[in-house]
């Protein structure tokens, strides 16, 4: 078994054409790239046991050498994965499973399963491999062209991977840094595998919702913060596709994304040093999650708001108006989203977050201090932090009839980063009873969560409303925003009250 650590990038055909000709890229290297034609086919069951365990399991055709592979245990950030792969070349068409028995697959092995593995999909794809060295790292860069097929349906493959073979991953994402300056590029957030499954699927782009986070018992605190911080950048990452498609689903989970990496950020703010580059990640980060805001605010005002109240209104007519106008400011609004994550910014935002993450200053500093804490054990920290931030979140949730709207938007922040943080560190209280409790304190802070979330976006449609009024001389525009702002107002007492309510039952909750 061997661990491999790369990063896959899709890039348009001529792309691949221009880096093929790149003799900048070999940087000394003597070595003539090995071309190959290869077929995968890859293997499941009916019911796709595999891909529910997170596995896959191909046999690839080189001439006449059949290689099977297993890889299993993936984890992938925004392209950047690293997995358990088992390799063996075997002497037929179909998997060998006895050359799986002392892997990830061994527990689903037994005669069922073997009769119940079939072909579900291969792809076809023209290689060009080439060694490379980047500071003392040895990278194995990699041309794929080609497809994915099942039956007559097909997607095409255009990538780039660079495999680390020895050394840095900071190597690795500096080369990444300068094919991304010569050709387009963006993270491949998906494996061939995950194409194929998608095209069972017939799934067309869709919105890409958090990954369940898994620590291991023993981790550290730094090992902790990049799993975290990893699986949130892979959500936003994840969702580019989306937000370019103009999905609304897609630029509401993007930003979601956006928030729980700067959650984490802030959850682990004493392991990460207040440097410049820590500082510039953190002000583009917000950078992006406001330039999607709009998009999501517009959206929301519109289909939680006025639609499901414009059956019910007077003055129709004036209704219609104000919807066609602010569904145009929702159009513009989108068109932004997708400016920004096809900009050059968002790339270069997304390339250093990821270095940042896996080899920032905050990693190698020599502080006695932030050494301690890197080596921490999670577990412990995960405890600390979270029964302080819940002590912090209770004496303002005592007193939420008394706050005014700009403190219920901090105590709405407080709690919102508090269940994050739960989401983070869950996998670490593997104990039914520990579970179970946490469970329940996390849907109080859910509960408190939804009601104080209800009352802001009341307090941001005003804002909207008072935009689109002082930008539009219409009218009947005016007079329908009148309407739908007093419907709003009418529901901030019955709001209120069950804030309350749920701040009470969240006061009384513990979390351990």
């Amino acid at each position: 078994m061997g661990s491999e650590i790369e990063l896959k990038l899709e890039v348009p055909p001529q792309g691949i054409r221009k880096l093929r000709r790149l003799r900048s890229l070999r940087n000394g290297s003597a070595k003539r790239a090995q071309e190959k034609d290869l077929v995968s086919v890859y293997f499941d069951t009916p019911k796709h046991k595999l891909r529910r365990k997170g596995m896959s399991l191909r046999v690839r055709h080189i001439g006449d050498k059949r290689i099977q592979t297993l890889k299993a245990n993936g984890q992938w950030a925004a392209g950047l994965s690293q997995r358990d792969e088992w390799e063996k070349p075997i002497k037929r068409d179909t998997p060998d499973l006895r050359a799986v028995r002392r892997t990830a697959l061994a527990p689903l092995l037994s005669k069922k399963f073997e009769h119940a593995l079939k072909p579900v999909f291969e792809t076809r794809v023209h290689r060009a491999v080439l060694p490379l060295h980047r500071g003392d790292s040895r990278i194995e860069l990699t041309l794929d062209q080609g497809q994915v097929r099942l039956g007559r349906k097909s997607t095409p493959i255009s990538e780039v991977e660079l495999e680390l073979k020895g050394g840095r991953p900071a190597d690795l994402l500096a080369l990444a840094r300068d094919l991304w300056q010569r050709v387009p590029a963006r993270f491949a957030v998906r494996s061939k595998a995950d194409r194929g499954y998608d095209l069972i699927d017939g799934r067309p782009v869709a919105a890409v919702r958090a990954q369940k986070i898994t620590l291991a018992p023993n981790a550290t605190e730094a090992e902790a913060f990049r799993t975290i911080a990893l699986a949130c950048t892979h959500q936003v990452a994840a969702n580019e596709a989306a937000v370019s498609a103009g999905d609304p689903d897609g630029v509401h989970q993007m930003r979601v994304g956006l928030r729980r990496l700067r959650a984490a950020i802030a959850v682990f703010s004493d392991l990460l040093l207040d440097d410049a580059q820590t500082a510039a990640i953190k002000a583009e980060l917000k950078w992006l999650t406001d330039e999607l805001g709009p998009a999501r605010d517009l959206d929301v005002y519109i289909r939680a708001t006025i639609k499901p109240l414009q059956p019910t209104l007077p003055a129709q007519d004036k209704v219609d108006a104000l919807l066609h106008a602010l569904e145009a400011r929702r159009g513009e609004a989108f068109r932004r989203a997708k400016k920004a994550v096809g900009s050059a910014r968002y790339r270069a935002l997304m390339l250093d977050t990821l270095g940042w993450i896996v080899d920032g200053p905050w990693s190698r500093t020599g502080d006695e201090l932030v050494q301690a804490r890197r080596d921490r054990r999670a577990t412990d920290f995960a405890r600390e932090e979270i029964t302080r931030r819940a002590g912090k979140a209770r004496k303002q949730a005592g007193k939420i009839a008394k706050l005014d709207p700009h403190h219920r938007h901090k105590l709405r922040i407080a709690v919102k980063k508090l269940r994050y943080a739960i989401g983070f560190f869950a996998s670490l209280f593997a104990g039914r009873k520990a579970q179970k409790r946490l469970r329940r304190f996390a849907g109080e802070l859910k509960a408190l969560q939804d009601c104080l979330g209800a009352l802001n976006d009341i307090v941001v449609h005003d804002r909207l409303a008072g935009e689109f009024v002082h930008t539009d001389v219409r009218r009947d525009c005016a007079f329908a925003i009148g309407l739908v702002s007093g419907r709003d107002q009418s529901r901030i007492g019955p709001l209120q009250d069950a804030a309350v309510a749920a701040g009470d039952r969240f006061v009384a909750a513990r979390a351990f």
